[in-house]
């Protein structure tokens, strides 16, 4: 059986572990300045699974007041399609709704069919949008 509470900044170095062994860090996000910049929001939307005293999943969510956001979906490749994911995501679901909030929204790699497979099954339909971005604080040193 697993729990699922609120990160905690003892988590920090598990998440980032668990996040580089499910592929999710990209070059251009430090994983741990985008955890400083979520804690600093204390929002209680960033969630953790813990099973046998280990950090197995996590999920970063947010709601800016029209729509909340699901970031960071991450199980342990050894604990995965056990339940844990969708754990997760209905937590932060029922934190959301408590909150008022009317929709739920993400963003997956068009590539990504497992991920897109799993949130169909949980009843999240494609948007017709187009995601636009622009880059207000680099995270590079090199730049």
């Amino acid at each position: 059986m697993f729990i699922i509470r609120q990160f905690t900044n003892a988590d920090l170095d598990d998440v980032v572990i668990l996040w580089e062994s499910c592929g999710l860090t990209r070059p251009w996000n430090n994983p741990e300045t985008d955890i400083f910049r979520k804690v600093s929001q204390q929002d209680d939307l960033f969630l953790v699974a813990i099973k046998d005293e280990q950090l197995i999943g996590t999920l970063m969510g947010g709601y800016d007041g029209h729509r909340g956001w699901i970031n960071y979906l991450a199980v342990h490749p050894h604990q995965q399609r056990l339940g844990i994911a969708t754990a997760l995501v209905q937590q932060l679901e029922k934190r959301l709704i408590a909150r008022g909030c009317p929709k739920l929204q993400l963003l997956v790699r068009k590539d990504n069919l497992n991920v897109l497979n799993f949130y169909e099954q949980l009843g999240y339909d494609e948007v017709e949008a187009v995601c636009l971005g622009k880059r207000l604080i680099s995270d590079n040193p090199l730049d």
